[in-house]
């Protein structure tokens, strides 16, 4: 990792961490003492952040920028578990359970990070229940979104798989739903559990069918 990007060098830690959702609700005491704990890093575009195996020593949190989390089979081939966006953190579920990383986590994007040790987070846990309780819902609402994809991985073909993929991915704006970040056929494939050129092709016959279509590489989902 190298040093904090001159983009949130200048910020306030703890108006960062006001920000985040697993951090809400925390009184300013407290705030300023996690962010005492703080340490803010930027990853580089590409860059593996955690390994899969490796000892969990820190919770991570992402400040600007996105992520995936994926697996790979005895062959190489890559599974994304998921997409992390700003605001989202990673690592929480290891230093619960004391046990190594569950899967890689690798940057989309150049990423700023806020970076907080297990001996630190350990200890803000044990004095705030809030804190606590914010884990307890973050934990849950992974659980649940495992839950929809492991269903739609079962029940879904490939079709309805891209489909749900893009109506998660979006978001209402000014009336209708866009997906705005950029995901690649390649991402999709690898969330959907498809071929690549399978994703393409139920791409293009989801656009000639005038269900999407694509804006300034912006996917916008027509509900009408």
């Amino acid at each position: 990792m190298h040093s904090v990007h001159d983009s949130i060098a200048g910020k306030s830690v703890r108006l960062l961490l006001q920000n985040i959702p697993l951090f809400a609700g925390l009184p300013e005491t407290q705030l300023d003492h996690i962010a005492r704990m703080a340490v803010l890093r930027r990853v580089p575009r590409h860059k593996t952040i955690v390994f899969v195996g490796a000892k969990t020593d820190a919770l991570f949190v992402i400040v600007s920028g996105s992520a995936k989390v994926l697996n790979r089979d005895a062959e190489g081939r890559e599974v994304i578990l998921s997409m992390l966006e700003a605001g989202e953190c990673f690592g929480e579920m290891g230093l619960i359970d004391d046990s190594p990383r569950s899967a890689d986590v690798v940057t989309n994007e150049p990423c700023d990070l806020l970076v907080i040790s297990k001996a630190d987070f350990t200890r803000a846990l044990s004095e705030n229940t809030d804190l606590c309780l914010n884990i307890m819902k973050s934990l849950v609402l992974r659980l649940r979104e495992a839950n929809h994809k492991i269903e739609s991985l079962a029940l879904m073909d490939v079709y309805g798989r891209v489909a749900k993929l893009l109506l998660d991915s979006s978001e209402k704006e000014n009336g209708v739903r866009v997906v705005k970040r950029k995901i690649t056929k390649l991402d999709m494939a690898k969330m959907v559990g498809a071929s690549r050129e399978m994703v393409s092709r139920v791409m293009k016959d989801l656009e000639h069918r005038g269900f999407i279509r694509v804006e300034s590489g912006r996917i916008i989902l027509n509900e009408d």
